[in-house]
């Protein structure tokens, strides 16, 4: 009986950890979550998209929000891999107003919404053609880091590796793990 409990609570405890957050929902049970596909989509056929990526411009307009946004391919939580590599750029627009403060270049992003006509633009001195969106829903997020020191010392067979009498023998090595959250 134990065992089944432990499993239970693995399972919810799980579920929880991959849910896709309620802001990032569209009308659609399978929106368009690959770049390359929605950009080999009929641009004038309009469908859900859930994307994510980088902020790379934050332009406030009179009654919404231009965000350009550097595609990374977005895990199915919605949250942007940070082993991928960019996939192209995209174009979200948001209704209101969206403080640049908090949506500023090099933030992480997901945003969520409906597909619309492509507009004409620049990177530096490139012209670009951009997919659109019109979001209904985003979700900003951070990195956080974790470091993890390996002390691999020889003194005492490193039996105490974590006492203080330790500190500085022996080569150490750190490892950084990012996760989006």
């Amino acid at each position: 009986m134990k065992r089944y409990c432990w499993l239970f609570l693995m399972l919810i405890g799980l579920s929880a950890c991959s849910s896709l957050p309620p802001e990032l929902e569209t009308t659609s049970t399978q929106p368009i979550s690959d770049y390359q596909q929605w950009i080999n989509t009929d641009p004038n056929k309009v469908v859900d998209v859930r994307l994510g990526g980088v902020i790379a411009k934050v332009t406030n307009l009179k009654d919404k929000t231009r965000i350009e946004i550097v595609n990374l391919p977005i895990s199915s939580a919605g949250k942007p891999s940070l082993e991928q590599d960019p996939e192209g750029r995209f174009v979200a627009y948001v209704d209101g107003f969206l403080d640049p403060m908090a949506y500023k270049n090099g933030r992480l992003i997901t945003v969520a919404g409906k597909s619309a006509a492509p507009e004409q633009g620049k990177v530096g001195d490139y012209s670009y053609t951009f997919p659109v969106l019109n979001a209904t829903g985003q979700r900003l997020w951070t990195i956080e880091k974790t470091t993890y020191i390996e002390n691999n010392d020889l003194w005492m067979g490193g039996c105490f590796r974590s006492s203080i009498f330790c500190q500085g023998y022996g080569p150490s090595r750190a490892r950084v793990i990012q996760q989006v959250k």
